[in-house]
This record gives structure tokens, C-alpha cells and sequence, in this order.
């Protein structure tokens, strides 16, 4: 199975192709853009696929990340992701970015249950816990960092995203970057029907619609 995994919840955009065959990354692309996304993004699923040797007709699977995160991100990935699905009459998988987080960091652990915290500005963090063998303990959420401090102050295992400092009070903090292997595979060994490329929305869009300039329709 070759999977196309698609990461734009955060600042960075990227496309990878996996061989979940052989269990390897064959070629990744992208970079930490910021802005532009929808842009970027075909540009590179293109550059992957030359740098894997693999056409887009061969490609089995398209994996990406749900959120939480980016609003605008994750529209074009997801959006992305579920368009190419329909052009190749192949399943998209949706991969929550917390439990891509929490996947990657209990790898380099060797398995110990993960609290995932992504900063989601406003002194608020999404947030969410794992056991040691990746199944989510509870929903994903968001708090206010007192809360999040309050609740998980004495959690038995490791906590990690770029909020990890907030709850921790730990100094300094990291952008959080999606391990895109780990996401591809997480996609590969996903179930379609359990696990949709559906957008997590944990907070609303910072845009709201001006009723006062709405016009009247006949």
C-alpha cells in the first residue's frame, strides 16, 4: 500500500509518499511557510511523488491530519485530501495532529502513556492523553492553561507538543512539527470507516460574518 500524507495544521505544509509495504518514508516535501498553504500544497504532493518515483495513479491512500490546529489549515488539507480521494476512487484517512504528536514522541520513549499539548494561543491549549499503547483517554479538548495546569499536574508520563511548557511551567517551548512519517503511518493502518478525514474543530473560526453589512436578498 502507498500512502500520500498530507500535514498543513500548523505552519508547515507537506507531503510525504510511504511504502506501507516495506514500513518507510520514500520521499518527503514541504516546508514551514506560514501562510499560503492552499498555495503551496499541490506543489508538494508533486515534489514527493518525483522524489518517490511513484505516480499519483499509484497511490492507494491519502492520509492528512484533522486538526486540532490551523482553521484555515486544515480546511485546504483536509479539503486536499478528500479531493484526490475522489479523483483516484481511493479512501482518505483523517489523523487527529494530537495523536500524530503523541505517536511520534511515544516511539522515542518506547511506549509510555503521552499527554499531546498543542498551544492554541489565547493562554488556551488543546490537549489530550494516551495510554502507553496509543489508545486516547478521553477526548481531545480545550482548556485554559490554569485548567490544563490544575488537571495534569501530576500525570505519569511524558508530556509533549509545543504547549507541553505551559502545563509543565516548564521554560521555552517548540512549534509543534508532525512527524510525517508517523503520520503516514498511522494512515496505512487506519480504518476508512472509523476514521474519516473529517476537520476537529475545537474552537470556532476567528471570522465572523458582519450581519450589519448582510444584503437583503430578493
Amino acid at each position: 500500500m502507498f500512502v500520500l500524507a498530507i500535514d498543513t495544521s500548523g505552519a508547515g505544509c507537506f507531503a510525504a509518499v510511504y511504502d506501507g509495504g516495506a514500513g518507510k518514508l520514500l520521499a518527503c516535501a514541504g516546508a514551514d511557510i506560514g501562510r499560503g498553504h492552499a498555495e503551496r500544497l499541490m506543489e508538494f504532493v508533486d515534489e514527493a511523488l518525483s522524489a518517490s518515483g511513484r505516480e499519483l495513479a499509484e497511490i492507494d491512500r491519502i492520509a492528512v491530519t484533522t486538526g486540532p490546529g490551523s482553521f484555515t489549515g486544515i480546511r485546504v488539507g483536509v479539503a486536499a485530501a478528500r479531493g484526490l480521494a475522489l479523483a483516484l476512487a481511493k479512501p482518505a484517512v483523517g489523523i487527529t495532529t494530537l495523536r500524530a504528536v503523541a505517536e511520534s514522541e511515544s516511539l522515542k520513549q518506547n511506549g509510555q502513556p503521552v499527554l499531546a499539548v498543542i498551544d492554541a494561543k489565547r493562554e488556551e491549549v488543546y490537549l489530550q492523553a494516551f495510554d502507553a499503547s496509543g489508545r486516547p483517554q478521553g477526548e481531545a479538548e480545550i482548556l485554559s492553561v490554569e485548567k490544563a495546569r490544575l488537571r495534569f499536574s501530576g500525570f505519569a508520563g511524558i508530556i509533549c507538543g509545543s504547549g507541553a511548557h505551559a502545563v509543565t511551567g516548564a521554560a521555552g517551548g517548540k512549534p509543534d512539527e508532525v512527524d510525517m512519517e508517523t503520520l503516514a503511518r498511522l494512515g496505512a493502518m487506519a480504518d476508512p470507516a472509523s476514521a474519516p478525514a473529517k476537520p476537529l474543530y475545537l474552537r470556532g473560526p476567528d471570522a465572523k460574518p458582519q450581519a450589519g453589512f448582510a444584503v437583503v436578498r430578493a
